[in-house]
Formats: C-alpha cells, structure tokens, sequence
C-alpha cells in the first residue's frame, strides 16, 4: 500500500513537471506558477506543495527535469551516430529537430530560461548556468573525439567551434518563432555543415550542404 502511493506520487510529479517544462516556454520561467500549474493539470494547487513548498523550488526541479528530458531526446540518440564528425553533427541535428517538433511551444526550455535569467543572481541563474556548461562540456569532448579520430583538423579550436554550434542552435529557437521556420532551419543545418565539412580532412563523411 505504501509502495504504491509512492508510485502515484512520483507519477503525479513527473506529470507536473512535464507540464512545467512546457509552461516555461510558454510564459517563462519566471511566469511559472503555482496557479498556472494546478489550472494546466487540473488539480488542486495545495497537492503541488506536497512537492515543492516555493516557486524558486519549483522553477528548479523544472529544470532539472528539462535536462534529463534534453538528453533523453537529443543526447542519448545523438550519441548512436558512429563516434567523430557525423556524431557531432548528429547532436545539432536532434538538436534542431527537438526546437522543430512543436513538443515545447516556445522550442527550448533552456534557450528561453537562459535569457530571462542571465542578468540575474541566484539559485535558479546558477542552475541555468550548469545546465549551459555541461552542454558546452558535451559539445568540447565530441569536438576532442573526432579531432583524435582525424575527422577534425588537429587545430581545430574545440571552444570556438562549441561556442558556434551551440549559437546555431540557439538562434534557430527565437527565429523559428518569429520567422518562417523552415527556413531557419534550413540555415542553422546548413551553417553547421559548411562550418564542419571546411574542418575536417573527410568531408565526405557529412551530409552535402
């Protein structure tokens, strides 16, 4: 009997957290709230506190959740693309196609919390923080890889080109929204891949642009 009302709980908070992913690229992080939450669920906003006593608490646990979510849908199926070049670019592809699939309305969770917080001190900033550096710390060592596997120039500045694939993405969330998506879409693809075929001694491996 215990075990399962721990089930319940654990399945009733993952459902909120869901919804509170979604609501953030919605309304912002910021904008997220208790009553907001409860009403997109449809339960009462005291069986939330069982969770989460504050909206700092909340905006946490939100992105958290966010981050398994990311690399459950754009790491881990990155990751089986064979190791060097077409792994790199297969992480902006599933990338892009995460931002295009409509699953977060406002196309990533982390690119429009990023903004809203980056001018700010605090638990939640820092949390944004890490989130941003472990994808620069994933985006470096695949960079490593393929220069070691001599599909990348071995002066290929691992920073630099992390920084501009992580740009890419990024400006596909915001422009996609205000702009014909498909188009930029096609422009983030496109710049990745004329940027790695002109690093790499096998250009072949990649797609034609």
């Amino acid at each position: 009997m215990i075990d399962g009302r721990l089930a319940r709980g654990e399945r009733a908070r993952t459902a909120a957290l869901d919804a509170a992913v979604v609501l953030a690229t919605e309304s912002g992080l910021d904008g997220l709230s208790f009553n907001q939450l409860a009403e997109r669920l449809g339960v009462s906003k005291s069986g939330l506190f069982a969770h989460w006593s504050t909206k700092e608490e909340l905006q946490l646990a939100a992105a958290d959740h966010a981050e398994a979510r990311f690399t459950d849908v754009v790491v881990r199926p990155a990751l089986r693309a064979p190791r060097g070049v077409r792994r790199l670019f297969a992480l902006h592809e599933h990338r892009l196609a995460d931002i295009a699939s409509g699953a977060l309305p406002g196309g990533c969770f982390f690119g429009t919390a990023q903004f809203a917080f980056a001018a700010r001190t605090g638990p939640v900033h820092e949390r944004l923080a890490v989130a941003l550096e472990h994808w620069h710390v994933l985006l470096e060592r695949l960079i490593a890889e393929a220069v070691e596997l001599g599909e990348l120039r071995p002066d290929t500045d691992a920073g630099q080109l992390s920084f501009e694939l992580n740009a890419l993405g990024t400006a596909a969330v915001y422009e996609s929204r205000l702009l014909a998506a498909p188009l930029v879409y096609a422009h983030a693809r496109t710049a990745a891949l004329e940027r790695l075929r002109g690093l790499s001694p096998v250009p072949n491996l990649l797609p034609e642009v």
